[in-house]
């Protein structure tokens, strides 16, 4: 498999200065596995694609969007709702 995307991070920033990189080919899965480094508070060092550097605001785009997922994630388990009402509410879609 061709990955198309490739993040590189580091997990405990503070103790940790190994450098790790996840590849995939699918951008919904690069979405979720930038939710998961996000949640655990690993640091995201760079995500290219086709093995060039992402521009700064298709960057900010995966980011925001992994962002979005989450705290709708977090609204819902929280508050109890589907992810519908979190949507209808907070503008939160998952």
């Amino acid at each position: 498999m061709n990955s198309k995307f490739a993040i590189s991070y580091t997990v405990f920033p503070e103790h940790n200065k190994r450098i790790d990189t996840h590849h995939t080919g699918d951008p919904v899965e690069a979405e979720t596995f930038l939710v998961q480094l996000l949640t655990s508070g690993a640091r995201i060092l760079a995500i290219t694609h086709d093995g060039l550097p992402v521009e700064p605001h298709q960057f900010d785009h995966l980011l925001r969007v992994a962002v979005t997922r989450l705290v709708a994630e977090l609204l819902s388990r929280s508050l109890h709702m589907d992810y519908a009402e979190v949507k209808h509410r907070f503008g939160f879609a998952s």
